[in-house]
């Protein structure tokens, strides 16, 4: 035994002199030398203020900030995850998880099913958006979501006991099963008009080629001679299901991307490898500001080969291509490795990681900074930031006080109190808020607590606020006062102006309680501008065709 540790120390001492020496002898501009170094630097100054510091530090929460602050200066997908993490970063690239099918959230410090999953335990035993979760198997889980959340996840095959308070009915006890809950890539498709189709994907894990194939060759039967395909709030995934996804609509050989890294291991191209499902089939891509990496790649593929037109908003700019490597004691880091570039040789990452607009999407670029590029017809496509769409559709703005009814959940919770007084909903067209129901509501949200301003509003308080700054609110106070009492919203009457679009939104809600994800989004289709964009050039071949060709 003795002998054994001899060898230990005796390896451990040789270790620590090879490193001493190189160090000793390395120039002081070696980058190795510098790295060496700073984690000598970082450790000791580890050790002393945890040894020192007036108060008791915990060892992870300090070694985790120092990380994250380390990571931030990098771009904002290199990130890091404990051990604790892992699991839903194994849901994020697979979509796959065990638990009982269904969005949970803490609203008003109450546990809250916000959505049921179609087709997955919570919805077959008949848990419905609105049910406030107050026991699990017994255990008193009211208002605690963290401990809630551990309890609804779990192996398959498993069953909890799961205890809710419904509005107007009172408790309800439910069996629900644990169960692999795989997130469909695909959760709707169909016929949009008489020979349209539309599917919308809001994924790319495992199979999200395959839905879509499988929709496109469905809606083919059912008459579509036209195709949509919805990217809008897709976030991406898989790079290899992009490709599988390309190619279904251009044919075998094609490049689909190529990644550039530091390293020669991570440059690489991506070609289709199979025969294409329909070169023909007339298609318009949708996107969204928040329509990002796997889901640019396949924006930006259909518009490099003028294989598609591409309607909506300037995409996300996500141009990074991420490589998740294992740490130590279970710990792993997702790292960014390479930039990918659509075939026309453009990278759609935004320039700038850091200074983005509100909802997420890329600033406003300047020209000097854009690189010009060529579609396969010759049209002008430009880097420097997201898919700029071939017909810009301006994205949707509510009203402020629709902004501070979302922002507060009113609608669900309007909808928890006012659901038992509307009939059942057999048809999702004809179905129609009617001037009752929203009389109803805006007379029971002027009730409610929440807050909301008008632009003119936020624009006084900054004034206000440099008044004061500068010294020179006493001058203008009176004016200042005089402002704000004109400006003083009226919330029935902000609620009247803003009546179409708040009707159209518990439409929606009621719509959702009775035919989940699939119903709201159907129901929204009524007062879709970038839907009704893409509906009208695929009824104009001409202007279709025109596109593409870049007259």
């Amino acid at each position: 035994m003795a002998k054994v540790k001899f060898k230990k120390r005796y390896l451990a001492l040789s270790v620590v002199m090879v490193f001493g020496l190189w160090s000793f002898t390395a120039p002081q501009n070696d980058k190795y030398f510098e790295i060496l170094k700073n984690l000598d630097i970082f450790a000791t100054m580890f050790k002393e203020v945890n040894a020192k510091y007036v108060d008791d530090i915990n060892p992870n929460t300090f070694m985790r900030n120092g990380i994250d602050g380390m990571l931030s200066k990098l771009d904002p997908y290199t990130n890091y995850y404990s051990e604790d993490e892992i699991e839903d970063v194994r849901t994020e690239n697979t979509g796959e998880y065990g638990g009982i099918g269904a969005q949970v959230a803490l609203l008003d410090g109450k546990v809250m099913i916000v959505m049921p999953d179609k087709g997955f335990s919570a919805d077959k035993a008949g848990l419905k958006r609105g049910d406030e979760i107050i026991t699990i198997d017994g255990l008193d889980v009211k208002g605690q979501f963290d401990r809630a959340s551990e309890y609804i996840k779990g192996q398959a095959s498993k069953k909890v006991a799961i205890e809710v308070l419904r509005e107007n009915v009172g408790k309800l006890s439910f069996s629900v099963a644990l169960e692999k809950i795989d997130l469909p890539n695909v959760p709707y498709f169909g016929m949009v008009s008489s020979d349209v189709g539309l599917i919308k994907q809001t994924g790319f894990t495992p199979d999200a080629s395959k839905e879509v194939k499988s929709a496109l060759r469905e809606l083919k039967k059912q008459g579509a001679t036209k195709i949509i395909l919805d990217l809008r709030g897709n976030p991406g995934g898989l790079l290899s299901e992009a490709v599988n996804i390309s190619n279904i609509f251009v044919p075998k050989g094609e490049l689909i991307v190529t990644t550039k890294g530091k390293l020669e291991e991570t440059n690489a191209t991506y070609k289709t490898l199979n025969t294409s499902t329909d070169e023909e089939i007339p298609l318009v891509v949708l996107t969204s500001s928040m329509s990002a990496s796997a889901s640019e790649i396949v924006a930006g593929v259909m518009q490099d080969y003028d294989r598609g037109v591409v309607i909506g908003q300037k995409s996300y700019g996500k141009g990074l291509v991420q490589q998740t490597l294992p740490l130590s004691y279970n710990s792993q880091m997702k790292v960014t490795i390479a930039k990918y570039y659509t075939p026309s040789g453009r990278c759609i990452q935004a320039l700038d990681y850091t200074h983005r607009n509100e909802d997420g999407s890329v600033g406003k670029v300047a020209d000097s900074l854009k690189t010009l590029f060529k579609t396969k017809n010759g049209r002008p496509v430009y880097d420097g930031g997201g898919i700029d769409p071939d017909f810009l559709v301006p994205k949707k703005n509510y009203a402020p006080v629709t902004l501070g009814i979302l922002s507060e959940s009113l609608l669900l919770k309007f909808g928890n109190e006012y659901a038992a007084k509307i009939d059942s909903i057999s048809n999702i067209k004809d179905f129609q808020i009617t001037d009752q129901i929203f009389n109803d509501f805006k007379s029971w949200a002027v009730s409610q607590t929440f807050d909301y301003s008008s632009p003119l509003e936020i624009q006084l308080s900054k004034l206000k606020e440099v008044a004061e700054e500068t010294g020179g609110l006493k001058n203008i106070s009176t004016e200042l006062s005089a402002l704000e009492a004109k400006l003083a919203h009226s919330r029935a009457n902000d609620i009247e102006q803003a009546k179409a679009e708040i009707k159209q939104l518990l439409k929606e809600e009621f719509v959702m309680r009775t035919y989940l994800e699939e119903g709201r989004l159907l129901a929204s289709f009524e007062n879709d501008q970038e839907l009704s964009k893409a509906l009208e050039l695929l009824s104009n071949q001409s202007l279709y065709e025109k596109t593409l060709a870049g007259n």
